[in-house]
């Protein structure tokens, strides 16, 4: 028997595949440029790749709180509910 402590490895949850596409959405929707890159369809005069960047804002937020929830969440169930 060896006396090495154990190494313990990251466990993949459901939950924390969801925390890491609320997280990764957002840079996909926002670095595929080619998506959004015209005028059309405008929003109250404003060029839709200007009012999609914008919604993208408030899509973010979303997303982080909800991954931020979700995290708090985790730990708690791992660490048995003491926090």
């Amino acid at each position: 028997m060896s006396d090495a402590p154990e190494v313990r490895r990251p466990v993949v949850t459901p939950a924390r595949v969801v925390i890491a596409l609320c997280l990764f959405t957002p840079f996909v929707a926002m670095l595929w440029v080619g998506s959004y890159a015209k005028v059309d369809p405008t929003f109250i005069g404003i060029p839709f790749f200007y009012w999609y960047q914008m919604l993208w804002v408030l899509i973010s937020t979303a997303l982080t709180m909800t991954a931020y929830k979700l995290w708090q969440r985790d730990q708690r169930a791992r660490h048995g509910g003491t926090k």
